[in-house]
Parts: C-alpha cells; structure tokens; sequence
C-alpha cells in the first residue's frame, strides 16, 4: 500500500472528526491534543494520529482501524467471538454465525462492525455486518463480511 499525499489536518476539521468520533462511539478522548493528518493511499485514505494509522474512510464513512478500536475501546458496534473462530478471522476469513457469542442488538446490516475475541476483549477485525446485530448470535452463515484484520496491509502501515 502507497501513500499518495498527506496532509495535517486543521483545527476545525480536527474538531469535526472528533464530533464524528464522539457521536459513533461516545469517546473521543483518545485524539484530542494529537497531531491528526489525512493521508490519501492507493487504496484507502486514513486519519493518522500522532503517525499511526488509527481510522479509516470506507464509503464515506470514518471508522477505527483495528489500532485504533483497541486506542478507543468502544463499547457500541462489537461483535464478540469465541477462541474457535480466532485464527479464521486473523487470516482473512469472514465471520459466521457459529463462532458469535455476542453482538449489539442495535447494529443493522450493512453496518461497520468491530470483531473482538471473548477472553481480553480486544479486537481482532473490522468487517460489515450482512444481518442485524440481533440476529448474529447462534445462527448459520456467514454474519460479517472482513475488510480489515490483524496482520493485513492496512495493519502493517506505519508512518515511513
């Protein structure tokens, strides 16, 4: 992945980010006072706080990579697996049902999610939901499709 352009942000556009933080995930303590720059790649454009690739532009829409879901710990948008379905997800494979042991009801298709494993909480993948949050839990299929996970591209970007 190639970075095009990179650009600090300003001071209004800082503080609308972080309105936008603030209202998808209630904290936004994380990036207040930080250097916040908007970089352009070939694939993807992100907001990098203080050099590291924290959130990310998906179809409009600013969501935290996985650095920066474990930096925020946000508490709306999780999807809890068990151990079984770690080491699919860590590669790249999408979420079934299955392997969900929780998920917030209030999450509808097509959402952004953040995966995260049962035993520390810790996130693990970012995908899209392809049915509603309640319905995730014990079913068959697929439930989330990955966009983003440990060790991928995105994962290994850092500020050169």
């Amino acid at each position: 992945m190639k970075i095009k352009s990179r650009n600090v942000l300003r001071k209004t556009d800082q503080k609308a980010l972080v309105n936008d933080i603030v209202e998808a995930f209630g904290d936004a303590s994380s990036f207040e006072n930080r250097k916040l720059e908007y970089v352009e790649s070939d694939g993807q454009d992100f907001i990098f706080v203080d050099g590291e690739p924290l959130l990310f532009k998906i179809n409009g829409k600013i969501f935290p990579t996985i650095k920066g879901a474990l930096k925020l710990n946000p508490t709306r948008r999780r999807v809890v697996v068990d151990p079984g379905a770690i080491k699919f997800i860590i590669n790249g494979a999408d979420t079934m049902s299955p392997g969900i042991v929780e998920a917030d009801p209030t999450i509808n298709e097509g959402d952004l999610v953040i995966i995260v494993e049962q035993a520390h909480g810790k996130a693990i993948a970012i995908g899209r939901a392809l049915i509603a949050g309640k319905d995730m839990k014990g079913g068959k299929g697929k439930a989330i499709k990955s966009i983003h996970y440990v060790g991928d591209e995105i994962w290994k970007l850092e500020q050169k």
